[in-house]
């Protein structure tokens, strides 16, 4: 059987680290399987779902390295439901109420004040064909219930193991508002069989909709794909990432300057028995995760974690790859990329890091270190210089002053560059040459 798997996010905000987590985790099980992965657009909230938000959802998708096969929008297919609708309608899956929000309302309180399950009564059921006809003439319009067996559903999650979801004590979802737009599940079922999705990956807050949902595809006639839930990112303080509660977007990490592939590591291996580490794609990742490895306890998304993941992936960054963006920022030089990487933790840190190479750098010189650096620009060895260089040099400067360790080096590290810290100086000192060593030294 050919793998197909499918993303669905809503297009209502941007993405976040959350939404991400399942994106990649979907895009890494149709890589090991050589499946195909589908973009599904669930853009049934006209009010809410904008192009724009879609189209930075595609673009997110696209700077983590993930290429759907496939683009669909619900927004589009609307026939399609509409079909199905109609199926479960005459097969007296779908039933028609008329209660309003209220009425509801008191209806689950009054349950629980008799200490039972806040479940709907039904009551619908009961209704004739002249009752909705009193009711409409009212002005009531219906939403539509799906009527669900009230079974044990069990399933094998690829994930979690064996579940069993107990329709009886729920509610007969609402599938249809009474202003006739589509709510998530219908469509999201149609559309899973429309597409032939062999596998839903999602988080395991969606376990329980899972058996209402395996009703409907036994309903329509459709085949059950595999599920799979896996555990939840959540935030340092251990809250659930929110588009409504404004949690930070990978278009923010993204302007922010960290790797992709930082993000896409942090996002799918925290909370897994995989160490948060480089590596060296998206493909290489696919090969290691195997879903055996989701942890079922929380996964909790660590910044400092981030940063110092992005920083290693810098530091071990071939030239080859940072040459195009290097060439971008007017930068050029395997060397200088080679002994500056080190220091770096956002690429973008690059440009001020190249100042101790292209200049102006601005000397910090002690009074008390005066006539040091006078002595050594004097000592300053002839051209060539190689890695040998540095050794030499200071090895004069030893046997002239006395001078040795932090009291050596330090005065000449701020005079040629301005700082405490920084890269090597004996390979520093190669790309500066001579001249430039002499222009900084006092």
């Amino acid at each position: 059987m050919s793998v197909i798997v499918r993303w669905a996010p809503s297009p209502t905000g941007r993405i976040h680290l959350g939404n991400a987590r399942p994106a990649l985790l979907n895009w890494f099980f149709a890589r090991r399987h050589a499946g195909k992965y589908v973009l599904r657009m669930d853009d049934t909230d006209l009010a809410r779902s904008t192009r724009a938000f879609a189209d930075g959802i595609e673009e997110d998708l696209h700077w983590l390295g993930v290429t759907p096969d496939l683009l669909v929008r619900q927004s589009e297919r609307t026939a399609l439901y509409d079909a199905a609708r109609d199926s479960l309608i005459a097969d007296g899956r779908l039933y028609p109420c008329y209660e309003t929000e209220d009425e509801l309302d008191r209806k689950r309180a009054r349950a629980r004040l008799l200490g039972k399950p806040p479940i709907y009564d039904r009551a619908a059921l009961s209704l004739t064909e002249d009752d909705k006809a009193r009711l409409e003439a009212k002005g009531r319009r219906p939403h539509w219930r799906f009527r669900l067996d009230g079974r044990p559903v069990q399933f094998v999650d690829v994930i979690k193991g064996a579940q069993t979801v107990n329709t009886a004590s729920m509610s007969d979802p609402v599938l249809i508002r009474a202003d006739g737009s589509y709510l998530y599940t219908l469509p999201s079922v149609v559309d899973d069989i429309d597409l032939g999705i062999t596998h839903v990956i999602r988080g395991e807050d969606h376990v329980s909709n899972t058996g209402t949902q395996i009703e409907i595809f036994e309903a329509l006639g459709g085949a059950v794909p595999a599920f799979g839930h896996h555990n939840l990112l959540t935030d340092a303080a251990g809250q659930g990432f929110s588009k409504r509660l404004g949690s930070q977007s990978i278009a923010d990490f993204r302007a922010e300057g960290y790797e992709p592939l930082a993000i896409a590591i942090v996002a799918t291996l925290t909370g897994t028995s995989l160490s948060v580490e480089p590596y060296d794609s998206l493909d290489a990742i696919a090969e290691r995760l195997d879903f055996s490895m989701i942890s079922h306890g929380s996964a909790r998304f660590d910044p400092a974690e981030l940063n110092a993941l992005n920083a290693r992936l810098l530091h071990a960054m071939p030239y080859a790859d940072a040459a195009p963006r290097l060439s971008a920022m007017g930068l050029e030089g395997e060397a200088m990329w080679m002994l500056l990487r080190e220091n770096l933790t956002r690429f973008d840190d690059i440009a001020e890091w190249a100042k101790l190479v292209t200049g102006p750098v601005e000397p910090v010189v002690s009074p008390e270190d005066e006539d040091f650096l006078k002595l050594a620009k004097a000592l300053l060895p002839p051209e060539p210089w190689d890695q040998d260089t540095w050794g030499q040099w200071t090895d004069a400067l030893k046997g002239a002053t006395g001078r040795k360790g932090k009291a050596l080096f330090l005065p000449l590290r701020l005079a040629l560059t301005g700082r405490h810290d920084g890269p090597e100086l004996k390979s520093l000192l190669v790309l500066l040459g001579r001249k430039a060593c002499l222009d900084r030294l006092p």
